[in-house]
């Protein structure tokens, strides 16, 4: 997941990530309200999460991606692991995040 501060900018996160097959799907929820600490002063900003859905072994390559292409000097980007799913959706997801070399 990460965040940043426009609809659009979230949505070409998302376009990006799913067209590299680094994610099979990437859902934008907005806005939220974030509140934080940066260089020493409390920050309240809007922004858009977007969840990623990719598999383990894609992870690195989508955080290089999203580090690359994220226009925040220190972007949110964590993981969260799935503990269970619908086994038909995983396979999904797996399937929609091999790498294009692989296919």
């Amino acid at each position: 997941m990460t965040t940043t501060d426009s609809e659009e900018k979230a949505h070409d996160l998302a376009q990006g990530a799913v067209e590299a097959r680094l994610a099979a799907c990437a859902q934008i929820s907005a806005p939220v309200t974030s509140v934080y600490r940066w260089r020493n002063a409390i920050e309240t900003t809007e922004e858009w999460q977007v969840l990623f859905k990719t598999v383990a072994e894609r992870y690195d390559e989508l955080e290089e991606h999203l580090l690359a292409v994220h226009d925040y000097e220190t972007p949110e980007i964590i993981a969260t692991p799935v503990v269970r799913g619908s086994e038909r959706y995983l396979a999904w997801v797996t399937a929609e995040t091999v790498p294009v070399t692989a296919l």
